[in-house]
Order: C-alpha cells, then structure tokens, then sequence
C-alpha cells in the first residue's frame, strides 16, 4: 500500500466556466491539493475542452490561502502530444500526463516534458494495457488510471479498472522510484476508499465536488473516507 500522503485534485473541467478563476480559487481554499486541468481535441477524444491560454489564466488562482502554490496537473487528451504539450509547459503546467497511444514515440514526449521543466506522466484507459511501462517507468512521475472512457465527465466509475491499479502500483512499488498513482474518472465518497485500498494515492474529482454547493465538505468527506 502506498505510504504517501494522498492528495485530492478536482477537475475544473466540471467548473463553472463563466467565473474559472473564482472557482479554482475557491477550490483551493476548500482543501485541493493539485489542480487537474482535462484538455480534449475532438479527436483523440469526442469532445472540445480548453488550450494553453485558460490554463495560463488560471495559474495565479492556483495558490493557497498562505500563497504557496498548487500544482496544476494537465491530462492531455490530444493527439499529438508534443507541441501542445511544450504550450501547457509554458503556460504554467507543474505535470503534464498523456496517452500513449497519442504519441508516435513516447519516449521521445517525456522527454520533451520534463526539458520544459515539468513532471512527467503516462494515462492508461480501462482497456489500455500497462505494457509501456515496461520501458517507460523510470522516467515517469505519475501513472494516471482512467476509471471511465476518456472524453466526457459525469460518467460513473467502473470498478473493473480497481485491478489494473493494483498491477500499476505492483510496479511503482518493483522499481522503487517516487511515482504518483492517480485516478481519473467518477471518483466519489462513496467510491474513493476502493481506489486508496487498490493503491491509488492520488484522486481526481469533477462532478462530485463542482457538482456540490459545499466545496469543502465534499473534500474534507474524501479525507475522512480514506483515513
């Protein structure tokens, strides 16, 4: 079982986008640890979401009541990785993860991001096999488990990817290295406790928090849950 702290990241793709700034902000000072930032094509996946200049415009609200900064943690939805990924690096991004089916040479896009300064991770579907990793692992900082098909939020969690977590944390714990393992998809109070118990140390939550009147109180639910 992981031994670090876990961190919860609400997804502002399910913020209200008439008042971003606000709404980051107010997340933050309800209890967020990252910030997670879904960037969609109409490509790679069915859906249009948002570039480098919101995630620049964002950035200064990802601070905490002391001013410490929150990470921003992009999920590149895109394909190709490359280009947009060295934009969201110039545009504030702290991690920048991808699929890498998106990716022509993998190896090659984790690279280019940690070059620009980022940390660097790897998103696997429910249906993606964790193979790459076999050659990949060393040089990643997150390993990101979608727990529903990428391109639109809202959608309920499968439970059938719980498994695969295990297998990714069987490999974080073989090659000894300090790597997130975040979740991505339906996560809940009632859901996120299966995921903790199955490795993941890192949650990502849109609708269940954007989705309530009370920030705080859904984030301090999700703590207490897996405590």
């Amino acid at each position: 079982m992981p031994s670090t702290t876990p961190l919860i990241a609400p997804s502002v793709l399910a913020a209200d986008f008439a008042r971003l700034g606000e709404e980051v902000r107010s997340v933050v000072r309800a209890g967020a640890d990252w910030i997670h930032f879904d960037v969609m094509d109409n490509h790679y996946v069915p859906n249009l979401s948002i570039g480098p200049d919101v995630a620049a415009a964002i950035k200064p609200f990802c601070v905490d009541g002391e001013g410490a900064p929150v990470p921003l943690d992009v999920h590149l939805m895109i394909k190709p990785v490359d280009a947009l990924a060295e934009q969201f690096a110039s545009a504030g991004a702290d991690l920048i993860s991808f699929h890498p089916e998106a990716s022509e040479h993998v190896d090659r896009s984790l690279q280019a991001i940690k070059a620009a300064g980022c940390r660097a991770g790897l998103v696997f579907n429910p249906a993606t096999p964790l193979d790459v990793l076999d050659w990949t692992i060393e040089r990643l900082d997150l390993i990101l488990i979608m727990s529903v098909n990428p391109g639109f939020g809202g959608q309920a969690f499968l439970p059938a990817v719980l498994d695969k977590a295990r297998e990714a944390r069987e490999r974080i714990a073989a090659c000894g290295r300090d790597i997130r393992l975040q979740i991505d998809g339906g996560i809940n109070p009632d859901n996120i406790r299966a995921a903790a118990d199955a490795g993941v140390d890192t949650f990502v939550a849109g609708s269940a928090i954007f989705g309530q009147d009370d920030y705080a109180s859904v984030i301090r639910c999700m703590r207490e849950r897996l405590a």
